[in-house]
């Protein structure tokens, strides 16, 4: 085995034993934590088996080290793509949660001062 390509799986392997320890201990949900998964064994794959990522060079024509890195510019970009859907959901989701809780303070406050009346 070549030296860049242990290197890689000792490098992807410890990526994918830290994703599953920051799940472990809950510092990373586990529906984000599966495009991370996915990711890494994508990585091991074409470390194990380069045969595509030598084919888009010859496609493509351009070197294979460049390949790895559109590759793997790709995969990050995924990544962040569904980071930034998240997100997105999350703060409508608190939006609607402080206007929701806004009325019902407003309801509350009248309650409490309808009562002492």
């Amino acid at each position: 085995m070549e030296r860049q390509t242990l290197i890689g799986l000792i490098v992807t392997v410890l990526i994918l034993v830290g994703v599953l320890e920051l799940v472990r201990r809950r510092r990373l949900r586990e529906e984000y934590s599966l495009l991370w998964l996915v990711t890494g064994v994508a990585l091991i794959v074409l470390t194990l088996w380069p045969a595509p990522l030598d084919w888009i060079a010859e496609v493509t024509g351009i070197f294979r080290p460049t390949v790895i890195f559109v590759v793997a510019v790709a995969f990050f970009l995924m990544i962040l793509l569904y980071v930034s859907t998240v997100l997105t959901r999350l703060a409508d989701q608190n939006k609607a949660l402080a206007q929701e809780i806004a009325l019902l303070r407003q309801q509350l406050d009248e309650l409490r001062a309808g009562k002492q009346d």
